[in-house]
């Protein structure tokens, strides 16, 4: 069997840091960062690593800063200080154009998402959503932001060349993030208030089907054939779950259930497919999963809280 490759960066929102994980090797760096990170997001050319959260320092941060709420910029090669940029009251996830030339922030205080031009580090305009956007990922075709409102039981469609809302497709109770088919004609979003994963026709802009999954869903990712979803149920910090549920999003149905440990949240996967990456809050662990064997094959200790997870080629 061989060993998963690249490098798996996670977001530590308990004790402040980030820590990246060698997967050849298994060495472990973790650092402390100046925000409380929530998500993490990896650029599309590999070169930034970018995170959201809270600034932790008192009042306002760094001199001049006009919101609590960060964007933090870090180069993955180390080659300069990480970069702050002001957004909004309270981020939640990040993701980038596909050039990687702007960050889409969801701040789920203010009920929209900043646009922050990473080359000026200055926000070009602000998109309004319904009420407490969460997670957000771009289509496969670049051209489309699915956000998950989670106050508002909807996922907002956002074009990304006019920076308008399109659509607000209602989908359940509390959708958390969402993700997508590789060929762009299925979107998913997690009702954690319902436990189920929701499945949206992207083409019609509507709600296909629900799919039983385990307690309080939290992030998905597809792989790439798009032959299984895998959805990490976190439970609840009283009452944590710790399982991946396998849906086969074509059959509508549970096809397997994975072990991992105790509030499994955060969900990437590895190019090729072959390995799924979890991230679980209450462990303050990673899990790694062989998608042939549908097990757990390693399991690293990072930081505390780890919430979202990017990979690395």
């Amino acid at each position: 069997m061989s060993a998963p490759t690249g490098i798996v960066y996670t977001a530590n929102e308990r004790d402040g840091s980030i820590t990246r994980v060698q997967l050849e090797t298994g060495v472990k760096q973790t650092t402390k960062v100046e925000i409380t990170p929530h998500n993490v997001q990896v650029s599309p050319d590999g070169k930034r690593l970018l995170a959201v959260g809270v600034s932790s320092h008192d009042g306002h941060g760094a001199a001049g800063a006009t919101s609590k709420g960060k964007l933090l910029v870090m180069e993955t090669s180390g080659a300069s200080d990480p970069v702050l940029i002001d957004a909004g009251d309270h981020p939640a996830h990040v993701v980038t154009d596909a050039s990687g030339g702007r960050a889409f922030v969801s701040d789920s205080g203010s009920n929209v998402i900043h646009v922050i031009d990473l080359a000026s580090k200055r926000s070009v305009g602000q998109i309004p959503t319904d009420k407490y956007p969460h997670g957000l990922r771009l289509s496969p075709n670049g051209k489309d932001l699915y956000v998950a409102n989670m106050r508002g039981g909807t996922v907002s469609v956002i074009d990304v060349g006019t920076l308008k809302e399109t659509a607000r497709i209602p989908v359940g109770k509390g959708p958390v993030q969402v993700g997508f088919s590789t060929d762009g004609t299925m979107a998913f979003v997690s009702l954690s208030a319902e436990n189920s994963l929701g499945i949206i026709d992207t083409a019609k802009g509507r709600l296909l089907k629900k799919v039983p999954v385990g307690s309080t869903p939290i992030q998905m990712y597809a792989t790439p054939d798009t032959r299984n979803v895998y959805v990490a149920n976190q439970g609840s910090a009283s009452k944590p779950a710790d399982t991946v549920s396998v849906v086969d999003p074509q059959a509508g149905k549970v096809v397997a259930t994975i072990k991992t440990d105790k509030g499994a949240h955060g969900v990437a996967i590895s190019k090729d497919g072959r390995y799924v990456f979890v991230t679980n809050i209450e462990a303050g662990t990673l899990s790694i999963i062989d998608t042939t064997s549908n097990k757990v094959v390693a399991t690293h200790r990072v930081g505390a809280g780890p919430n979202g997870v990017t990979y690395l080629e």
